[in-house]
């Protein structure tokens, strides 16, 4: 073989090889994509996979909600205004036991508030409960039980028990939206020094 041959026959395989060195890299970064968001999202994930029919389409949605979210300017509550919510729920809860009927209307209206309160945009439910799934995957479920029950009360079909149902479905989600602002702690204090180090 002559010097030339040698020469294109070394430079194809280090190209083969950049080629699969490149190929694994991208594989491996792939599968760290999947397993980070099957961790964020939990049963989100697959139930996202399942909705769009494939697991990069999945994922291509579920990094745009990242996105998206991302960019919102979300703050936790005062305390204050942690306690004003949790008093206006405690007064509907207190509505269903009288008067179930409008109750879950309320809990809609209030999770919606809460959410305002807290920066998500209230655009259509679907875009509401994907802004949701990012932060809180694990009550996102509670949130589209809570819609459907709401949507069939609203037509009159709800009995006592869905409408129940629908408002601890609406409680999980705001127990879980209710985040407070924590109170910076003052600095520590030093130690007062013994005498004999004063001295």
């Amino acid at each position: 073989m002559d010097t030339m041959a040698e020469q294109t026959w070394t430079a194809l395989v280090v190209v083969a090889a950049l080629a699969l060195l490149a190929a694994g890299a991208w594989l491996f970064y792939r599968r760290q994509q999947s397993t980070r968001l099957q961790e964020r999202f939990g049963p989100e994930y697959g139930r996202t996979v399942g909705d769009l029919g494939s697991r990069g389409k999945a994922e291509t949605e579920l990094k745009a909600r990242e996105s998206r979210v991302d960019r919102l300017k979300l703050i936790a509550l005062s305390p204050a205004e942690a306690i004003r919510f949790s008093d206006a729920w405690t007064a509907l809860q207190g509505h269903f036991v009288d008067n179930p009927k409008g109750v879950v209307a309320q809990a809609d209206q209030l999770v919606r508030e809460l959410m305002l309160a807290r920066g998500y945009p209230i655009a259509d439910f679907d875009r509401r409960a994907a802004d949701i799934s990012v932060d809180h995957p694990a009550v996102v479920d509670h949130y589209r039980a809570a819609q459907a029950i709401a949507v069939r009360d609203q037509r009159g079909e709800a009995d006592t028990e869905e409408q129940r149902q629908a408002v601890v479905h609406y409680r999980a989600l705001f127990d879980e939206l209710l985040e407070v602002k924590t109170a910076a702690k003052p600095p520590l204090k030093p130690a007062a020094q013994p005498l004999e180090a004063q001295a």
